[in-house]
């Protein structure tokens, strides 16, 4: 499985379509390398992984000037694998984003459909992971017993930082008022005769003013595991700021699961550096925390990427990535789907990616 943010390197900071009256867009994003992992359940491998630095993306967005500073709009995102061309995640056509809506100036923006929470909305410019290797960077570690429903290895991305929709959502975010914005979306568990079930919400407020930035999230999803309706729990917090050449990240994010008391926090730092107009380095350092339902494990993890801009659109990159565990636990990068047998795991990177 793999569930990859939006626009997450250097190179693709930057990259936004100019507004125009009406407009359809066509867009997207392709990521290809070798991946080496040093312990990946014991052994290690050499290996051909596509969507790790941006996500396999294609993107059908559009909008309507409907006059008095009020717009329609959509968007249709879907995401795939290089290596076959199947879908994912899910194998459906627009699992990544599909939602209609309207967008005023002074009102705010009002949309509907399967959309981004706002871990991922209001929290994504303070995660390093966008700058500093994408998907390996998210947050995953020896957290197994975390255990959180539909979940690969039942920590994959447990802060859900990488992306991750809403079905049945109607979402609201306001407009800027001197700096200040705030979204709130609710999303329906559509269980005949008990409207709660299967529900999601999530919230979000803003901060902007000049060169920093400070955000603060929540997002709760309602399941039902094992016959008995629970729910997972996400909050963070998160600040940013860009000076000249250098941009500086924290973020603190925690999760827990209400079914089995298990729960497990982070912090981490992160910054990039623009050392010239074609070559940008990056890189992280992040510490993860569980409670004892996941026996009091935690992780150390550091990460480092180099890019070489070739075009507007296009850049190489080399990367790395190591985890260090506790002793008695198990090291586990995100998106390696078997943990290492030790308490260590690395991964050493090349890749090319390109927009379009």
């Amino acid at each position: 499985m793999k569930s990859s943010a939006l626009c997450v390197t250097p190179i693709l900071l930057f990259a936004c379509h100019a507004d125009a009256q009406s407009s359809v867009t066509i867009s997207g994003l392709l990521d290809a390398g070798v991946s080496y992992v040093s312990n990946q359940a014991g052994s290690h491998v050499l290996k051909f992984d596509d969507g790790i630095a941006v996500p396999n993306l294609l993107m059908f967005s559009g909008k309507e000037d409907l006059g008095g500073g009020t717009r329609a709009l959509f968007k249709l995102t879907n995401q795939f694998q290089l290596n076959s061309g199947s879908f994912m995640p899910g194998g459906s056509l627009f699992s990544r984003e599909a939602f209609v809506g309207l967008d005023d100036s002074r009102l705010g923006q009002l949309t509907l459909g399967n959309q981004y929470d706002f871990m991922f909305d209001s929290l994504f410019f303070n995660d390093a992971a966008i700058s500093a290797q994408g998907i390996y960077d998210f947050r995953n570690g020896p957290f197994a017993k975390l255990a959180l429903p539909n979940n690969p290895t039942g920590a994959f991305d447990w802060d859900r930082m990488a992306g991750v929709s809403l079905n049945n959502s109607v979402k609201y975010k306001s407009a800027d008022f001197g700096g200040f914005s705030a979204g709130a979306m609710y999303g329906f568990g559509g269980v005949a005769g008990s409207f709660g079930s299967n529900s999601s919400m999530s919230a979000g407020i803003n901060y902007a003013n000049g060169a920093f930035g400070a955000n603060a999230a929540y997002t709760q999803v309602k399941t039902t595991a094992s016959g008995v309706q629970d729910s997972v729990r996400n909050w963070g917090l998160g600040a940013h700021y860009r000076m000249d050449s250098v941009t500086v990240t924290a973020l603190y994010t925690a999760v827990r699961n209400e079914l089995n008391g298990a729960s497990v926090w982070q912090a981490e730092l992160g910054g990039l550096w623009a050392m010239a107009p074609d070559l940008a380095l990056s890189g992280a350092y992040m510490y993860m925390k569980g409670n004892q339902v996941v026996d009091n494990n935690h992780a150390h993890q550091v990460t480092a990427m180099l890019t070489y801009i070739l075009s507007k659109r296009t850049s190489v990159y080399v990367a790395g990535v190591y985890q260090r565990a506790n002793h008695g636990a198990t090291a586990q990068i995100n998106d390696v789907m078997e943990a290492s047998s030790g308490a260590s795991q690395a991964i050493g990177r090349v890749g090319l990616q390109t927009r379009f």
